[in-house]
């Protein structure tokens, strides 16, 4: 009986991976032909729209909630391995940071459309299924891996991008004083060098946990980021301010 549930929980981390790599896949296409109805971006067709601090929370919150529930549980097996643990921190740092801080930073904000946030809902649900269940209970790495050149530079790139992603994140707020409305183009940091130096620097986060865990799972993680943000990032580039 025990065997027949980890094979299917195996199957079920697979077809995850298999589903998160087919929609980054379909985002970068639909990407070449039109921009993410996000933000300014959004068309205004979109009625029915959340206000962008309560979206945000809501939305990042299954990737946070579901770990800690993993951490919680007696039967995570792998948790008492050291770069399980790490890894899982990592990822559960940042959305601490996603779900718990940044959305009460937010000043103003444009209202994100519901469609946009339920899918987000869904792909922070599953994804956070799905590293927290694969570090918790599959991931299998040697005693010195954190000391692995691998962990070690992607460790690294982890945690480059996600304070480049803060700090970008800081300038934007930044850009507006009070009674200021309209877009401004951001200077300072990495927006000297790239449109979107918020969304570049997650990019590389994700893709350092991917390199520091050295998995399926989460190069399927990066893939989808990467699929997902270049193409917000397009759309900025192409239409910088409206």
């Amino acid at each position: 009986m025990a065997t027949a549930t980890a094979v299917a929980e195996e199957r079920l981390l697979a077809a995850l991976v298999y589903l998160q790599c087919a929609a980054g896949c379909l985002l970068l296409g639909l990407n070449q032909h039109s921009n993410s109805p996000y933000g300014r971006q959004a068309t205004p067709s979109c009625r029915l729209r959340v206000p962008a601090r309560v979206a945000w929370a809501v939305q990042e919150l299954p990737s946070l909630a579901l770990p800690l529930y993993q951490c919680a549980s007696e039967s995570a097996p792998r948790l008492r391995d050291a770069p399980n643990c790490i890894l899982l921190a990592m990822f559960l740092v940042h959305y601490v940071q996603r779900s718990l801080i940044y959305p009460f930073l937010i000043r103003g904000g444009t209202p994100m459309p519901l469609f946009s946030c339920l899918l987000a809902i869904m792909f922070c649900t599953s994804n956070g299924y799905l590293q927290s269940r694969y570090l918790s209970h599959c991931a299998v790495y040697a005693d010195d891996w954190i000391r692995d050149p691998r962990f070690l530079m992607g460790f690294g790139l982890w945690l480059m991008g996600m304070l480049i992603n803060i700090h970008s994140d800081h300038i934007l707020r930044n850009l507006r004083k009070p009674g200021d409305t309209g877009y401004k183009i951001p200077r300072g940091g990495l927006f000297e060098y790239v449109t979107a130096a918020n969304y570049f620097g997650e990019i590389v986060e994700w893709g350092g946990y991917a390199l520091a865990s050295w998995s399926v799972e989460g190069a399927a993680f990066a893939f989808f980021t990467f699929c997902f943000l270049s193409g917000r990032a397009k759309g900025h580039h192409q239409d910088p301010v409206p």
